[in-house]
């Protein structure tokens, strides 16, 4: 009776947040044609600010998705560039799926503005930048993309968490695809680059890592607490605690 109980619990808790996600999502334009892509003003404008930037953002999906994940990316500037440079992973062209400038660095993604998951400036980060651009070079999944369970944008971005751990990257439970590794990485360092992760090809593991706290993943859904900056990490819905600072 208690088994049974605690697994209507696990399923309510995965299911309960997914159905509000679901019920309050509104998409932010009707048409791909019609959604902005608006620079945001959240990066730092390279005249002014001249030290190196490495910033991380994640944004709700266009239309209905937007009910259950985000798609996240990786912008940098190295010191005294007149520009950004930045990474995503977007399935539309064919492969190679990473693109380089495929918006501006920190512009709406189709209507929905961005948080700001990492900002480092300044001192050691220009070093953080060749790890990055090394990442992005060494990412084994730029011929393959699948919305679900990955890989896609996010398994992109979670690739360079886990190369680059002084990124000290936390994505969002509902940036799925996070999660996703080969078989022959099934046990290994979570997306932070802090911790571990066991995860069958993002369709189920856990994670335990100082950044992301226990996570536990059942079909590309994500459930768990964060213990360093208390929330609770929910389907759908992403965060839902003390507000989580970029780094």
């Amino acid at each position: 009776m208690k088994l049974k109980r605690t697994m209507l619990l696990v399923v309510a808790l995965f299911v309960i947040p997914l159905a509000i996600s679901v019920a309050t999502h509104t998409p932010a334009a009707a048409t791909w044609s019609t959604a902005s892509r608006e620079p945001t003003g959240l990066a730092p404008d390279p005249a002014i600010y001249l030290g190196p930037v490495i910033q991380v953002y994640a944004a709700r999906t266009f239309g209905w998705r937007g009910a259950f994940a985000v798609h996240s990316w990786i912008v940098v500037k190295r010191e005294d560039a007149a520009a950004y440079t930045r990474y995503d992973v977007v399935f539309w062209g064919g492969p190679p799926f990473v693109r380089r400038d495929f918006a501006a660095p920190d512009a709406q993604w189709f209507g929905t503005r961005p948080d700001l998951l990492v900002d480092r400036r300044g001192e050691g980060v220009e070093a953080l930048i060749d790890q990055v651009e090394a990442a992005v070079q060494s990412y084994p999944h730029n011929d393959t993309y699948r919305t679900w369970p990955g890989p896609n944008s996010n398994t992109f971005v979670a690739h360079i968490g886990r190369s680059v751990p002084d990124l000290q990257l936390d994505l969002p439970s509902n940036a799925i695809g996070k999660d996703y590794q080969p078989l022959a990485s099934a046990i290994g360092r979570a997306p932070s680059g802090t911790g571990v992760q066991a995860s069958l090809f993002g369709l189920l593991g856990v994670i335990v890592a100082p950044e992301e706290g226990l996570e536990i993943n059942v079909l590309g859904l994500s459930l768990g607490v964060d213990v360093a900056e208390p929330a609770l990490r929910l389907p759908g819905l992403g965060r839902v605690g003390a507000e989580d600072p970029p780094h």
